[in-house]
């Protein structure tokens, strides 16, 4: 849900003429159609190439032309970059389609991440296909709306005053305005709908009858919304960190929001028990104080020129994704807070809150599909009445998280209205859901169960990780692989892995959690 920039990235108004232009932008929502309106027209078939790493020996690429408006198929194509890791076994069960989330996380490796991480009978059972969705990566045309969007050091997120207020709703102005002036003609079909559209011309191009599909975190919502349009042409649906989709966009993120602030506190938390390593305190209260005092010291020097507030709080948000990276960021804080050496926080910021020059495509991909999927609002005023009250309870991410979406409020294409992926039309379908996960919180599996008739839930049950299969946790892989051999799931409740040990390696990432190579390929904010 959050956005997958490897490294990461990043409302409010009191100034009636920035009220007057986001009440100007506003308009109607409009549904997704509930189907093209021709039929599509056929495909030739998919042209793979070798295109073999050391790691995926077996990997291969294709490229395929979609319609850019499903609506009008015979116009316009755009081209998909896929990836395949072909079946071994005499017997395939078809394509399995992989999806990291995001919106505007890259698929391509994935395909081979879950081909080596399944069990090899059960991958042999299946061509593992990874894509680039619309816009995204490899794909043309890729989006890349506002280069330097990021750069440091941004205004802090939390707008105390007016003045940090109007250049952070200047920032996210332009990268609206910029985005239109480059992809007028783009953006009005990057969405979810378009997205699951696409999928039903790769399962026409790769001559299958029914295609089974794994997605993380926004990946759920795709596969859910690709369910609900060709509930027919689902064999497996495994859904691992599940959207709520009923909140789709505006609310899952203040739900999120509320979710980070608990994870955080877990991380202070842990902190505080090995208090003999990092020598910050046994209280979690104490240790949370001198967290925030870091920031507010940062507010006036800003580590290296590079670490303000809000890039600060872009460094510690993957730890709510993935606990493997507490330790690193533990010695990061240590080392500021106790031994007045910033070295170790810019480090840190480099590895996990610098934005990759390539990131800025995922991150416009994000924003164009959150904005043209369902209304935001266009008052500034409810945005802040709404991220003041949240941050009273939640006060880590909730105006970080408030300014990477708030591009949303400018947005020039009007929004969709969220399908309703209820469906009481499909095989069985797997969802995954750790208790305490951030980025899309435990309650977004139960709605999802509910809609998606004979589902099952397997839950992590005291996990806070993002991303839960194929990463470590036995029980949950064993689920997992023996859904996709039988097609059979019950729900089921898995315990959580140990929490992370310190660790003397500030730069390595340990393996106390297993996640550490899922984790690389599903990026943070996804």
């Amino acid at each position: 849900m959050l956005h997958p920039l490897k490294k990461r990235a990043a409302v409010l108004l009191s100034i009636s003429t920035a009220v007057a232009a986001a009440t100007a932008l506003a308009s109607p929502v409009t549904a997704a159609p509930a189907a093209p309106a021709a039929p599509a027209p056929a495909k030739a078939a998919l042209r793979w190439t070798d295109c073999a790493t050391p790691r995926y020996p077996t990997l291969q690429c294709a490229s395929l032309k979609v319609p850019l408006d499903h609506a009008r198929p015979t116009g316009r194509q755009i081209a998909l970059a896929l990836t395949r890791v072909p079946h071994t076994a005499a017997t395939s069960q078809g394509p399995l389609l992989v999806n990291p989330g995001g919106p505007g996380g890259s698929g391509r490796t994935l395909a081979g991440f879950i081909a080596s991480a399944l069990p090899k009978d059960v991958a042999a059972q299946y061509d593992v296909i990874g894509f680039d969705p619309r816009g995204v990566g490899k794909s043309e045309p890729a989006l890349d709306c506002g280069a330097g969007h990021f750069k440091p050091v941004r205004p802090d997120s939390v707008p105390r005053d007016e003045a940090t207020e109007q250049a952070n709703l200047d920032r996210v102005r332009t990268f609206a305005e910029s985005c239109q002036a480059k992809y007028a003609d783009v953006l009005p079909h990057i969405d979810t709908v378009s997205a699951a559209r696409d999928i039903e011309v790769l399962r026409g191009a790769l001559a299958a009858e029914r295609i089974s599909y794994f997605g993380y975190s926004y990946g759920t919502y795709l596969g859910a919304v690709y369910a609900k349009l060709h509930p027919g042409r689902v064999h497996r649906l495994v859904l691992d960190s599940v959207v709520d989709p009923g909140g789709v966009w505006y609310e899952d993120n203040l739900s999120q929001d509320r979710a980070f602030d608990a994870r955080h506190k877990a991380f202070l938390a842990w902190v505080a028990t090995h208090d003999g390593t990092y020598r910050l305190g046994t209280d979690p209260e104490r240790v949370e104080e001198r967290w925030y005092a870091m920031r507010e010291a940062l507010r006036e020097t800003p580590a290296g020129g590079k670490v303000g507030p809000a890039e600060l709080e872009d460094t510690f948000m993957p730890g709510g994704y993935f606990n493997g990276y507490w330790p690193n960021l533990a010695e990061a804080f240590a080392a500021y807070a106790v031994k007045a050496d910033p070295k170790p926080l810019v480090a840190a910021y480099e590895r996990f809150g610098a934005v990759e020059p390539s990131a800025g495509n995922g991150y416009s991909v994000y924003t164009a599909v959150q904005c043209r999927d369902s209304a935001w609002p266009k008052d500034w005023n409810q945005w802040r009445a709404d991220m003041w009250r949240t941050h009273a309870e939640a006060p880590f991410m909730t105006w970080n998280n408030a300014w990477y979406n708030a591009p949303c409020a400018f947005w020039p294409t009007e929004p969709l209205q969220a399908p309703d992926v209820t469906n009481a039309d499909l095989p069985p379908a797997l969802l995954l859901q750790a208790t305490e996960d951030a980025a899309t919180p435990f309650g977004g599996a139960l709605s999802m169960r509910e809609k998606l008739k004979g589902s099952a839930l397997v839950v992590e049950e005291g996990g806070g990780n993002h991303g839960i299969s194929l990463s470590g946790n036995k029980c949950l892989d064993e689920k997992v692989s023996a859904y996709l051999k039988t097609g059979k799931a019950a729900d089921a409740t898995c315990p959580a892995q140990a929490a992370p040990k310190p660790t003397a390696a500030t730069r390595a990432v340990p393996p106390s959690a297993g996640g550490a190579a899922l984790h690389g390929l599903l990026g943070f904010r996804g």
